[in-house]
């Protein structure tokens, strides 16, 4: 309904575009660009300063609180929109379409934004504690995309997704419920960290704590809403 121009009912209120899921997507694949424009040896070198080493970061962590403010605790930031190849970034960017604009239009744009940076970076943290000798630098949204999942079941537990599944020659649109694909997805984690190669558990970490950070945010969030009411 509509009053002097103005709506009265506020699910009538068309829903604001997805700036914060697009733009994500966008300085990724920038990146990416970026990354396949340059030399093998600048290419090395962006993922050698942007990319997050668990070791060096392990070292500053166990320092004072005061000794933190290090270059290098950034990386905890920028390796997370760094992707090596597009099978990475695309997979990625995937999930954080699918549960990251629903996201973005019930905790608005500063919202997610918040959710996906502090999920990735205490993501990254975790895994410097867990593999604190791994020298590999830890690139790609994993992480921060897993902490928008966590948040998704966090905020519509009951809600289902709209999948095309195949059907022999054929695709099927069906609706599935979130907690079905999300479970499918969290086992598929599971099955990578057992049967996958060595830095499997280093994925692993940052799936699961990313999901667990995430899905904590929303959870804490919801329960001061109550408690305010």
């Amino acid at each position: 309904m509509r009053a002097n121009g103005i709506v009265s009912n506020w699910s009538e209120i068309p829903p604001h575009p997805p700036l914060v899921t697009v733009s994500i997507g966008l300085v990724c694949l920038a990146v990416l660009l970026i990354y396949y424009g340059v030399s093998p040896v600048l290419q090395q070198a962006m993922i050698e300063v942007g990319g997050m080493h668990p070791s060096r970061l392990a070292q500053i962590l166990e320092q004072t609180a005061a000794s933190w403010w290090d270059l290098s605790m950034l990386t905890v930031v920028t390796s997370i929109f760094i992707h090596a190849n597009w099978l990475h970034l695309v997979g990625n960017l995937a999930y954080l379409w699918v549960f990251g604009m629903p996201l973005e239009q019930r905790l608005g744009p500063f919202g997610l934004l918040a959710v996906f940076l502090l999920g990735g970076a205490l993501a990254n943290v975790i895994v410097a504690l867990r593999v604190p000798l791994l020298d590999t630098p830890i690139i790609g949204a994993s992480g921060a995309v897993s902490a928008v999942v966590g948040a998704y079941l966090g905020l519509f537990p009951r809600r289902r997704i709209g999948l095309f599944l195949p059907l022999g020659l054929y695709l099927q649109f069906a609706r599935v419920p979130a907690l079905l694909v999300i479970g499918s997805w969290f086992t598929l984690q599971l099955l990578y960290t057992v049967f996958g190669p060595i830095n499997a558990a280093v994925a692993w970490w940052t799936h699961v704590t990313g999901f667990a950070l995430g899905l904590s945010i929303t959870l804490m969030g919801k329960a001061l809403v109550q408690i305010r009411l």
